[in-house]
């Protein structure tokens, strides 16, 4: 009786509505246990008996570590023995290339660009390494080089087993996703602690923590590979008598050589972000400028220092990019592969027998200079004092007290069992009643570890900066698609932002605005939006020309085929762009921890510095569950409308 008088009491344009029907029990219920959660926890904040204290447990494995880092067998046996493994290969790989000297790296890395992709990637390639050594980073730029070849090696070979454990277990596949889900949601400066703790400052902690940063592409890719093998190609090899073996080495393999591919290509990018992050613990190299840059200020050294990353990563990137499908240009000959390498090691040899090895210091260009006399002139007419606008200092203190501290303000006031509430609804109403159990024990565990007020700060600065992102993003991605010129215009810039390093990003907005939870948040936007624009624009782009020639047809405008037409049919890609946002935002707004974002950002940078093992990780663990809560929000959306379409 009590359900009939309840259905006819609702309106039946909500019944029929799908999410009405999803939202109406939990509305229900959140009516009766509301009251009754503010009865009991009438303030906002997480109570203190539903909190567990791990930093004892924590500081404990932290001084066993340190107490016993000189004298127990698993350091002196194992721990020991790698790290000198390490240092061992890093050095090896970095006296090679020296010794190949400036000229013979230029030539050598050339030709492979050539053999790879044909002749126009092989002037490009010669002309950065040239670069780098016009900035004076010739020998900084091989010292990345050499770190990164050692940990791109570890990391092929650790992701490649891993994903071929996976790709072939369904069992190791369900064990393996939530840890690399993990790896690859934990920011990188979580790393970097543990790593240190057990191997100290230097090279191989920084090799190590970035192998365990940029394996999980690796891992995903080679699964996804070898379980999207062809079944008629498997069957028919099967039926020949091959063993499981021959099956893996002739067929499945060669099938998934694209994924492998693009997996190499994703690990060599994340390998090189992560070689500026390391230099925190002595990566050296690039990074290290970088590092020493951001410390003082000093933009003109960090452009310096930052270009050649640059050059590194768009080199590397469209020469793994090409690997998957040769360029008609690529010489195929024998004879050309012959003469190319004796080319290239001519010119080693000449520069070698010309005592040329290293680069002429006269031949370094001080960029550094101009670039901080047009940064100081930036700051001293742009950062206060502009009439009407006013400077960036104005735009900056705006958005703090405007945005930020209200919206942080507004999550903290917020009773902590009503944001588990509305993170429960909003999983709920776009996923299943699965997603909404994850992202709600994800916050709640963010409670339980008694950083519940750091981690709202935190998301008001995710929030902030997604909601930048999207609308810049979404403008300037369907700018992009409208017109072509303008497509290729922007093409190289979204290139340079998507390869510039995390760190590179801080400087110029620190000069600009100043240190605080603002410039953490530019930043955030200036890394995020180049993604948001390329998904936006490829998105807008795919849409079945059929039913925009049906609209143009009706007489539709050029406005009413993008509102009806375009965006409509583009909402896969369109939630792709704002998960992958919310994902590259998250990353830097942690590192912001460093130019004053302070919440988690700061505990983890805090915990890093002081060595304090227990604030440092119970940090990191807070931004894994922020970043899957935020990440099971919005994936979801994205699967159920790729099905729906």
């Amino acid at each position: 009786m009590t359900t009939t008088v309840t259905a006819s009491a609702v309106p039946p344009g909500i019944l029929s509505n799908r999410a009405a029907r999803k939202l109406l029990p939990l509305a229900l219920a959140a009516a009766v246990l509301a009251p009754l959660a503010h009865a009991q926890w009438s303030s906002g904040t997480w109570p203190a008996a539903l909190t567990v204290d791990v930093s004892g447990p924590l500081g404990q494995v932290s001084d066993w570590i340190i107490d016993n880092r000189d004298s127990h067998p698993l350091f002196l046996y194992f721990f020991g023995h790698v790290s000198n493994a390490v240092v061992l290969a890093v050095r090896a790989v970095y006296l090679a290339l020296l010794a190949v000297g400036w000229a013979g790296v230029s030539a050598v890395g050339a030709l492979v660009a050539w053999r790879v992709a044909g002749l126009r990637l092989a002037l490009g390639t010669a002309v950065a390494f040239l670069a780098c050594g016009l900035l004076g980073m010739w020998v900084p730029t091989m010292q990345t080089l050499a770190l990164m070849a050692v940990a791109v090696l570890v990391s092929v070979l650790v992701g490649a087993l891993l994903g071929l454990a996976a790709g072939l277990s369904d069992r190791a596949d369900r064990a393996l996703r939530p840890v690399l889900d993990t790896m690859q949601v934990l920011p990188a400066f979580a790393y970097l602690l543990p790593v240190v703790l057990v191997f100290g400052i230097g090279v191989p902690a920084a090799v190590l923590a970035t192998v365990v940063y940029a394996a999980p592409p690796m891992a995903r890719l080679t699964a996804l590979g070898l379980r999207g093998a062809d079944q008629e190609v498997l069957e028919a090899v099967e039926s020949l008598g091959t063993t499981a073996r021959q099956r893996l080495l002739t067929a499945r393999i060669p099938l998934a050589r694209a994924e492998l591919l693009l997996g190499l290509n994703q690990t060599i990018m994340m390998a090189l972000s992560m070689a500026v992050i390391a230099s925190v613990i002595g990566a050296g190299g690039l990074g290290d400028r970088v590092y020493q840059a951001l410390a003082a200020v000093d933009v003109g050294a960090a452009l310096a220092a930052g270009i050649p990353i640059v050059l590194l990563a768009v080199v590397l990137d469209r020469v793994t990019g090409a690997a998957g499908e040769r360029s008609d240009e690529a010489p195929r000959s024998p004879a050309g592969r012959r003469y190319a390498l004796a080319g290239a090691v001519a010119v080693a040899l000449a520069g070698r027998l010309a005592g040329r090895l290293e680069w002429p210091e006269s031949w370094a260009l001080d960029l550094a200079e101009p670039v901080n006399r047009a940064v100081d002139w930036m700051t001293g007419h742009l950062y206060s004092g502009v009439p009407v606008v006013g400077g960036t200092a104005d735009w900056a203190g705006h958005f703090t007290t405007w945005v930020l501290d209200p919206l942080r303000d507004g999550l903290l006031w917020l009773p902590w069992w009503s944001v588990l509430l509305a993170v429960a609804a909003l999983a709920w109403l776009i996923g299943t009643w699965r997603t909404a159990l994850t992202a709600v024990l994800a916050m709640a565990a963010i409670g339980v570890l008694d950083v519940w007020e750091p981690s709202l700060d935190t998301l008001s600065q995710v929030l902030a900066a997604v909601a930048v992102t999207l609308l810049l993003g979404f403008a300037t991605g369907i700018a992009a698609a409208r017109s072509d010129r303008f497509e290729r215009l922007l093409r190289p810039v979204l290139d340079v932002f998507q390869t510039m390093p995390q760190f590179v990003y801080l400087i110029p907005v620190v000069a600009l605005f100043g240190v605080g939870r603002a410039p953490a948040v530019a930043a955030a936007v200036v890394y995020a939006l180049p993604a948001v624009v390329r998904i936006t624009a490829q998105g807008l782009r795919g849409v079945d020309p059929a039913a925009l020639e049906s609209a143009r047809s009706l007489g539709a405008t050029g406005g009413q085929q993008l509102r009806q037409v375009q965006l409509p049919l583009a909402r896969p890609a369109l939630l792709l762009a704002v998960n992958q946002g919310v994902v590259l935002v998250l990353a830097v707004v942690i590192i912001g921890g460093l130019v004053g974002g302070g919440a988690l950002g700061y505990s983890v940078v805090f915990g890093l510095a002081q060595g304090d093992l227990a604030t440092g990780l119970v940090a990191g663990a807070a931004i894994v569950c922020l970043g899957l809560m935020l990440d099971r929000v919005t994936q979801p959306t994205e699967r159920r409308a790729r099905k729906g379409a």
